[in-house]
């Protein structure tokens, strides 16, 4: 592989990179088959995460985090990836939700909250998507309804992340319905004996079968107003847009980690795997493709690299960051089809990791916002 060296992976990053990835060797990367039957971690390795330093790594410890930036959740999404392990959740509960709970809510629920999410004893979701509305946002149909000092939700959320263990979500809601993408809010519930919710059923999905994600149910379910994200309603899709970049560079930086395992498996494969007499990498196909993969591995990685640069700077723009999702999620499918091909019949076989990371990999070209609404947001600033 190359020597190129990321230019924000700084020396002390690269100590705590060490350390991360012998927690995901050791935690996590052991489990995976176990976790994948039972289609979610066991909700100790949580606990676990949180005494090994693990979660919320980028929210000051003035509320329980690890004090870092987002370098350091950058790293833990690059070693997970390069592990082939999507079953703990972590980008959602530390990169995503945290960051909602950090930046909008009040000082007491930010007390309240965090250290306990920190620690692992909270699993932290976040509800968007709904039966009928993934990527557009504002077709969302859960209602939240004042009544007294509660607001009062019902509606029904799928593909959730976390959703089976979550014990805080950030449910995406329509407080004025008549008001469109300004009449949506983001209500926190705690689920702890909260009658009138219920999880459905873990879904089954085509790849990271670790990683729960689950339906969930809210039926006149009263939460006080006081659990308004924000100081007043109306804000959620605005919310929504200022963190959605952040989410995306997650995305990106996890198609990045994966190329390269792919590409690293399949140098080591086609090297020792003996074709005609001769090792699979001495025929030339292969080295072109390697060669073609190899080249498109690094101008990801550049892109990707200069985005981080501008994220840590804060000022990373939402188009970019589009570019950055779309375009690496939709390379690092290509590059693993390739080097699944190369493998033959064993990298059909689930024993090999290129197995998995084909079916791992196909979902982020649609969660975080479809690549085609990715498009589409670049397009507006033409």
């Amino acid at each position: 592989m190359s020597a190129y060296k990321s230019p924000w992976i700084t020396e002390d990053l690269a100590i705590f990179q060490e350390s991360v990835r012998r927690f995901v060797a050791e935690e996590q990367v052991p489990h995976e088959e176990r976790w994948a039957k039972q289609q979610h971690v066991d909700r100790e390795t949580w606990l676990r995460a949180g005494q090994c330093g693990m979660l919320l790594l980028s929210i000051p410890e003035e509320y329980g985090g690890m004090g870092g930036s987002f370098a350091h959740d950058a790293i833990l999404t690059l070693e997970q990836s390069r592990q082939v392990t999507a079953s703990l959740g972590t980008n959602v509960h530390s990169g995503i939700v945290a960051h909602y709970i950090l930046r909008y809510a009040s000082e007491e629920q930010k007390l309240k909250w965090l250290p306990k999410m920190a620690s692992g004893e909270m699993v932290g979701a976040i509800a968007m998507s709904e039966p009928g509305a993934g990527s557009d946002l504002k077709s969302i149909k859960a209602r939240a309804v004042k009544d007294g000092s509660d607001y009062v939700i019902n509606g029904s959320k799928t593909f959730i992340t976390n959703g089976y263990h979550a014990d805080l979500i950030l449910v995406v809601v329509k407080t004025d319905p008549e008001k469109g993408a300004k009449g949506t809010s983001i209500v926190v519930v705690e689920t702890k004996d909260l009658a009138g919710f219920r999880r459905g059923r873990i879904l089954e999905k085509i790849g990271q079968k670790a990683q729960d994600t689950a339906e969930l149910f809210f039926d006149d379910v009263r939460v006080p107003q006081a659990n308004l994200l924000g100081p007043e309603e109306g804000k959620g899709f605005i919310q929504l847009m200022q963190q959605l970049p952040q989410e995306r560079m997650i995305i990106a930086l996890g198609a990045l980690g994966s190329m390269e395992r792919a590409l690293a498996d399949t140098i080591e494969y086609t090297r020792s795997r003996k074709v005609f007499g001769q090792s699979l990498l001495d025929l030339q196909n292969t080295r072109f493709k390697l060669a073609e993969m190899q080249t498109t591995y690094i101008i990801a990685r550049t892109f990707i690299d200069d985005c981080m640069v501008k994220v840590l700077n804060n000022e990373l723009d939402p188009e970019t960051a589009a570019m950055a999702k779309w375009w690496s999620t939709q390379r690092n499918c290509e590059i693993i089809d390739e080097c699944l091909q190369l493998h033959g019949g064993y990298g059909y076989m689930v024993e090999y990791p290129i197995a998995r990371q084909f079916v791992n990999s196909r979902v982020s070209k649609i969660f975080g916002g479809s690549n085609e609404i990715m498009k589409e947001i670049i397009a507006r600033t033409l």
